[in-house]
């Protein structure tokens, strides 16, 4: 049990009902949690408003109401009125949990590209170095030896804060996660001061209704981050990273291919061997050293060297750093599956033009003898997505197989046809397969030495879904089961 008034440090709010001294058995931000004593956080959403089912909670025994207007609630309750519940909440989780952030390093990651990838890599050169390390991102949240997969980049912040909690007490020294521009928009990561913050890059993207009103409001809330960090480290390749750090309270570091930079990479060297893609380098700047990785382009140099850049900070040895960037893996982020040495088999997660695109020419540059592009489209998103991906893959692709992937309450012929309006605009191969499994069998069993086959859009993901229920649907499973026959 906790008592109110010790969590509300530093909070503007005012008590409008009951006192503050009373105790709380809970805080939940879903009436449907709630039990006896609970604190409930009326949080306004997109779709539905938490200040509308206030009533509800308080059947259900919730005595303590955080909330922006007036509630309907009983006279017993202790209301709290702030101008943002969602801000209140992320600095009431923090003291609930005993500010779990202030007993680890925390490491924060923003940009458009290259998060997923890496925190996976900091944590690979961390760990090699005798960390332990929490991890908390798109794919899943590592604590210890619990892997559990993900809903948003980055939790809501009674969620975010339980995690921590969690990791201080599994022993974690340090934590590393995607901070998404939502996040920061929304306060998730409100009551705590990260140790480093990370700037990779920013295009436009997450732009329209229910997210970014436009790209400089993307801009500004990327920006967030670095008015919450002691040190920031940002790419200084990107042309728009000093608008992002605009009006910074921290301290800078750079990273990128200029010479300018704190650490910067040169002499890259792209690596093909049989069934197999890479790249080697030589980091200069403030360390100074070689490191090959096994995985392909100038995207991947950007990834590691910003882990580079980071684990810097935590005195770890040259050799610590090379061999972890040389096994550091992501699921379905550029994964390379041996299935012949004749050709590159890889699963990765792009899933819109832009990242598709960037892909595409990243694989191009190896010279293969075809570049073969498998994907599909989404259901019920946006018709946009599908001509656009479909041009990328005309334009770049020697051979585009159009399938199915997500269609959800969308008939997969009409995805397909979608697609195929923007493949018309160039003069690129291609070919439909419905049937997901039946298209990847069709791109192993027609490859051709020298090819570099991509399987886009799934990544991670290890269902399919179709008219509101997923089904299995996991492609490292599917090419196992391809190669058994």
């Amino acid at each position: 049990m906790s008592k109110l008034v010790n969590l509300l440090e530093g909070l503007e709010y005012r008590c409008i009902q009951g006192n503050t001294s009373v105790e709380i058995s809970s805080i939940e931000n879903d009436s449907r949690n709630v039990t006896d004593g609970s604190l409930y956080f009326c949080i306004k959403g997109n779709v539905v408003d938490g200040h509308d089912f206030a009533a509800a909670a308080a059947e259900k025994g919730a005595s303590i109401f955080v909330a922006e207007k007036m509630i309907n609630v009983p006279d017993s309750a202790t209301v709290l009125i702030v101008d943002d519940s969602r801000y209140a909440m992320a600095c009431i989780s923090a003291a609930y949990y005993g500010h779990p952030a202030k007993e680890m390093k925390v490491i924060g990651i923003t940009g458009t590209k290259g998060k997923t990838t890496t925190t996976y890599m900091v944590k690979s050169i961390l760990e090699n170095s005798g960390y332990k390390v929490g991890l908390v991102g798109t794919i899943e949240t590592i604590v210890g030896d619990k892997i559990t997969p993900a809903k948003n980049t980055t939790p809501e912040s009674i969620v975010l804060q339980k995690i921590f909690r969690d990791m201080a007490d599994n022993g974690c020294d340090c934590v590393v996660m995607e901070v998404s521009s939502q996040a920061l928009l929304l306060h998730r990561t409100a009551g705590f001061i990260f140790d480093i913050g990370i700037f990779t890059n920013i295009e436009p993207d997450h732009i329209g209704p229910g997210e970014h009103k436009d790209f400089n409001d993307y801009m500004r809330c990327k920006g967030l981050l670095f008015k919450q960090c002691r040190l920031g480290i940002f790419n200084c390749d990107d042309e728009r990273w000093e608008q992002v750090a605009q009006g910074h309270t921290c301290d800078i570091e750079t990273y990128g291919f200029s010479k300018k930079a704190d650490f910067y990479a040169e002499n890259v060297e792209m690596i093909t061997k049989k069934g197999y893609l890479g790249i080697s380098y030589n980091v200069k700047g403030k360390m100074n050293f070689t490191v090959e990785i096994d995985l392909p382009g100038e995207f991947s140099v950007y990834n590691s060297l910003t882990a580079i850049a980071i684990c810097s900070h935590f005195g770890v040895l040259e050799n610590d750093i090379k061999n972890a960037l040389k096994y550091a893996k992501v699921k379905g982020r550029i994964e390379m599956i041996k299935v012949s040495d004749d050709f590159t088999l890889m699963i990765d997660y792009a899933h819109n033009a832009m990242s598709l695109e960037s892909l595409l020419t990243t694989l191009k540059a190896y010279n293969p003898h075809r570049l073969v592009c498998l994907f599909g489209c989404g259901g019920n998103r946006a018709k946009s997505r599908r001509f656009e991906m479909g041009e990328v893959s005309g334009r770049l692709a020697d051979l585009t197989i159009i399938t199915s992937d997500n269609p959800r309450f969308e008939k997969p012929q009409d995805i397909i046809d979608d697609i195929k309006v923007g493949i018309g605009r160039t003069d690129g191969k291609y070919i439909e397969i419905l049937d997901r499994k039946e298209a990847i069998a069709y791109a192993i069993h027609n490859g051709e030495p020298g090819d570099i086959i991509v399987l886009a859009g799934k990544g991670h993901e290890d269902y399919q879904e179709i008219e509101g229920k997923k089904y299995p649907m996991d492609e490292r499973v599917i090419i196992e089961d391809i190669l058994k026959y």
